[in-house]
């Protein structure tokens, strides 16, 4: 999570870093409980070396032929204090682990200070947004036009925020993730994963979507979790790991269904496939040292943003303020893609570096070269893309009122059998 002794030295500017993301300060009760759990520590090796030191007496009082009770009487009572200070010193971990964990990490100086996402800085810009059309019809519109998304049997089977997909666009939505993943992996350098979707407790944890994020993951009746993204298993590949030779950047990519309950999001993005339950999502995961990890985040913000350029979608790169910056992330990119059915920019990937504070939970190190001991690398994640929110943008910007028809993007062709429009 958090390195104590750098806490230690430096209490000051941790808090002045939290206090950015509207945080009082944590460190004093952090400290408090990191000195008694040392003293308890301190006062139990002293308990272990009397206790050791006395159990010696006994063997040679015994040696000699004398009376040992005495001293074997006070070897039970140490016994017992080390009992007593074990517990105590477990106690305290607890509640100092508990703290710990509850506290988002630490951002990088250049982050741009702001209470909310009105406060993220726009930092580049890639083909004008389309003017503002209030007769443009959004995704949830074309979709029923073409008969080819259906949210009322979604419902029927499972209920609000699910979608049924059929026929040309179920197809153009496996094109987008075949798409994705053939640059990333071609061109990109990435290794493709297909991961279990089903993961436990301490995997969850590692990449802080627990205990912090609890409410919003689906746990199943045998004690696992649904992934939220795979994000939790990419980044986990390496957990309990010393990477030897480690000179270049492990870099994954998957596929796969995400679920979320989506509880802090009541009332919002109820209306098609912005926020649902279930969705798929292209993740890159990037595993480096911490010397190269700042510039494998803008490495991986560039391969998202190539995706959207190939497809010749409107977006805009924003870099998020302290206030929205999330609770792993040390600094995150956000590419917003322009919906001209909603007149917004909606987000469709978040590129996050995170710094060690997932690997100091999953044990994830490497042994320098040349040098001495191990330390902790560094973890970044990104959308590379979220694949519903790229099959909406490309259903709103490709859109054809005159020929009630959705063009298919050039880039995607190749992956839709010879289709080049879809109509009803």
């Amino acid at each position: 999570m958090f390195d104590l002794k750098d806490i230690r030295s430096r209490p000051e500017e941790y808090d002045a870093n939290w206090a950015r993301r509207g945080l009082e300060a944590q460190t004093p009760k952090i400290l408090e409980l990191d000195e008694k759990r040392r003293g308890v520590q301190t006062e139990l090796q002293e308990v272990q070396n009397e206790r050791n030191v006395k159990s010696k007496e006994i063997g040679q009082i015994k040696a000699q032929g004398g009376d040992a009770d005495s001293i074997m009487a006070e070897v039970a009572s140490l016994k017992d204090k080390m009992g007593e200070l074990e517990q105590a010193e477990r106690d305290l971990s607890e509640q100092l682990n508990a703290i710990l964990s509850a506290i988002p990490n630490q951002m990088d100086a250049d982050v741009p200070d702001g209470a909310d996402e009105d406060d993220n800085v726009e930092i580049h810009l890639f083909k004008e947004r389309q003017i503002a059309d209030e007769t443009h019809p959004d995704h949830v519109e074309i979709g029923e036009r073409l008969g080819m998304m259906d949210f009322e049997t979604a419902a029927k089977v499972s209920g609000s925020r699910f979608v049924v997909l059929k026929g040309a666009l179920a197809r153009l939505d496996r094109a987008l993730a075949q798409f994705m993943l053939n640059t990333h992996t071609m061109d990109h350098g990435y290794t493709e994963i297909q991961p279990p979707l089903l993961v436990t407790t301490d995997v969850m944890y590692g990449t802080t979507q627990l205990p912090k994020f609890e409410d919003d993951q689906y746990e199943t009746t045998d004690g696992r979790w649904l992934l939220p993204t795979s994000e939790v298993v990419l980044t986990n590949l390496v957990r309990e790991d010393i990477l030897e030779n480690f000179t270049e950047p492990k870099r994954f990519t998957a596929y796969t269904p995400c679920f979320r309950k989506e509880a802090g999001s009541a009332g919002r993005d109820t209306r098609g496939m912005i926020r649902q339950h279930q969705f798929y999502k292209v993740e890159m995961v990037s595993i480096t040292r911490p010397e190269d990890s700042k510039a494998e985040h803008e490495r991986m913000v560039t391969c998202a943003q190539t995706i959207l350029e190939k497809l010749v979608l409107p977006y805009r790169k924003v870099i998020l303020c302290s206030g929205d910056t999330g609770f792993a992330a040390q600094k995150t990119y956000d590419l917003e893609v322009w919906l001209p059915g909603q007149g917004k920019y909606r987000e469709i990937s978040s590129c996050s570096n995170c710094g060690d504070i997932q690997s100091r939970r999953m044990n994830a190190r490497y042994k320098p070269e040349g040098g001495k001991g191990t330390e902790f690398v560094h973890t970044l994640n990104g959308s590379g893309l979220a694949v519903g929110r790229t099959l909406v943008a490309v259903m709103e910007n490709y859109w054809d009122e005159a020929t009630q028809s959705l063009i298919v993007p050039e880039v995607l062709k190749p992956y839709m059998g010879g289709i080049e429009t879809i109509s009803a």
